[in-house]
């Protein structure tokens, strides 16, 4: 009974540290849309951490927290809401099912037993739920509002993977970097034995990495000039311009590059120790 309680006072003591830190990093913004969204240093990961190591029931509970702390800093948002019904769909949308959905990142602990693979699906599964939520919330309630009333679904589907994709390829670079480092199973995180990468292949990892950001960088460049005016105004209706397949395309590439090398980096540092 007492280790019990003291599992449960250790996920809860973890847990408030994680979503303080989520909450930091969430202001590093790499990128803030006009009409909500950012790009942040991976403000979810913290969050997906405690459901890896805890379980789900303490991951839902610090995502959910976490989620009620950023519609309170987000408190001015719900001035643009046309009635009441308008405000509960936003904080319901936008925040507790959005970010709650942080929760769920350790779904795949048990059924996959490589640490870096599961938290990785773990991030890209709630990425996409999260998404889903504001896709749903921008084609309902902020139809007329900050997006057109005419194809909103359209508009809230480009609008909001703006921020999203590049949001989610800094989430999953992220994971699998501190995954490969850190052991999160064990009581207290401790680092991983033996993956040191021998001096000859320690390029790697850092490649990867840049080629992410590059990738980042690119979509971004992409979008972002084909949704302003002359004078630098955002204009949602340009979205439509945007050429999606190529901002796909090169999302996709970065994903497979960055995953072959850290594999491929993988398999060497096995080589070495054999």
């Amino acid at each position: 009974m007492k280790n019990k309680k003291a599992k449960h006072l250790q996920a809860l003591t973890e847990s408030a540290l994680m979503i303080s830190l989520s909450v930091i990093l969430s202001f590093l913004k790499l990128i803030s849309m006009p009409y909500g969204g950012s790009v942040t240093l991976a403000s979810l990961l913290p969050i997906a951490i405690i459901s890896y190591r805890h379980g789900m029931g303490h991951g839902v509970f610090a995502a959910t927290v976490y989620g009620i702390i950023q519609q309170i800093l987000d408190l001015s948002l719900l001035a643009y809401a046309t009635s009441w019904k308008s405000v509960v769909a936003i904080v319901v949308l936008d925040y507790l099912l959005a970010f709650s959905a942080a929760g769920i990142a350790g779904i795949f602990r048990r059924p996959i037993q490589n640490q870096p693979l599961a938290l990785t699906l773990g991030c890209f599964l709630i990425s996409l739920c999260r998404y889903a939520c504001h896709v749903i919330s921008g084609a309902t309630v902020w139809a007329g509002l900050s997006i057109p009333t005419e194809a909103a679904l359209s508009f809230s589907f480009a609008y909001n993977a703006t921020y999203m994709i590049p949001e989610t390829i800094v989430l999953l670079v992220t994971t699998v970097y501190i995954t490969s480092n850190i052991n999160f199973k064990t009581p207290h995180p401790t680092r991983l034995q033996n993956r040191t990468m021998p001096v000859k292949h320690s390029w790697i990892s850092p490649t990867a990495g840049l080629i992410a950001l590059i990738a980042v960088i690119t979509d971004t460049v992409i979008i972002f000039r084909n949704i302003q005016d002359e004078d630098g105004n955002f204009v949602i209706e340009s979205l439509l311009h945007v050429n999606w397949t190529l901002v796909i395309a090169i999302t996709a590439t970065t994903l497979l590059i960055v995953c072959a090398l850290l594999a491929i980096g993988k398999v060497l540092s096995e080589q070495s120790k054999s």
